[in-house]
């Protein structure tokens, strides 16, 4: 996400697409750790209907995993000596996901046998071309195209933009599926039918799909696949020789934010 928003110590602006109608929305923390609370602001060329401002402010919370309850993973990670440390280190994190899942997956697509640079080129490149932005305070944040907008393309006109490795063509059927897709049931529903959906879109593999579940759904089920990162990152704290997947268990549900965190920890 570099470049596209504006942080300071308590505050975060971004903007996002709905209904092709770009928002910039401003997020100020209000709150302590333990009693946190977000008060957000919402900036537009047009009036805002109240559906508009509902979907927006579901986005934020979405995005920022405002709706995830913490405090049993933490009651977990207590029984853990090796992880209980992470733990507090972190505590009151909550992942920062993709603001949309659309974008992870053109993320996955970009990323995947490029050097970074390159694809965080093509993913500003892309979000120019075919998504909105809006100037605030002299700022222009951009916001990145919705699924529709790329359904409607052509797909030779997505691989005039990247002509290498199929990625045009692969973003494109990504678009198809995503525009039709209901996003609560790709939210909420079983992790092995949303996995299983997923997969179906070409030139999402079983890395993406999993990297998708993660950090563009939130799911957080299940340890993330072929992440050598994670494993690198318990090495650190549970010594070379440990078995993830065992390691992992005693996390039930919250696996995904364990391994989350032993990837971001200090």
């Amino acid at each position: 996400m570099k470049n596209e928003q504006t942080l300071t110590d308590h505050t975060l602006s971004k903007a996002v697409s709905i209904d092709s109608q770009a928002v910039v929305f401003r997020v100020k923390s209000v709150g302590t750790i333990e009693e946190p609370l977000l008060e957000y602001q919402l900036i537009a060329e047009q009036l805002l209907s109240e559906k508009l401002v509902a979907a927006v402010a579901d986005r934020i919370s979405f995005f920022l995993s405002l709706d995830d309850d913490l405090k049993p993973f933490y009651e977990l990670a207590k029984k853990d000596p090796y992880f209980e440390g992470v733990a507090e280190s972190l505590y009151g994190y909550h992942q920062v996901k993709f603001l949309t899942p659309f974008e992870n997956v053109c993320w996955a697509i970009l990323s995947q046998r490029n050097l970074m640079n390159v694809a965080q080129k093509m993913k500003a490149e892309f979000a120019v071309r075919y998504g909105s932005q809006l100037e605030v305070d002299g700022k222009i944040y951009p916001a990145f195209p919705e699924p529709a907008r790329i359904a409607a393309l052509s797909p030779a006109e997505l691989e005039s933009l990247f002509p290498n490795m199929r990625r045009g063509e692969y973003i494109w059927g990504a678009a198809q599926a995503f525009s039709k897709a209901d996003e609560q049931f790709l939210r909420n529903g079983e992790y092995a039918e949303v996995y299983d959906w997923l997969r179906k879109i070409k030139g999402i593999g079983a890395w993406s799909a999993s990297f998708i579940m993660l950090r563009g759904l939130g799911h957080m089920e299940r340890l993330p696949e072929g992440e050598n990162k994670v494993h690198q990152a318990a090495n650190r704290f549970y010594g070379s020789e440990v078995d993830m997947v065992q390691a992992a268990k005693l996390y039930g549900p919250y696996q995904g934010y364990w391994a989350h965190y032993l990837r971001v920890a200090p």
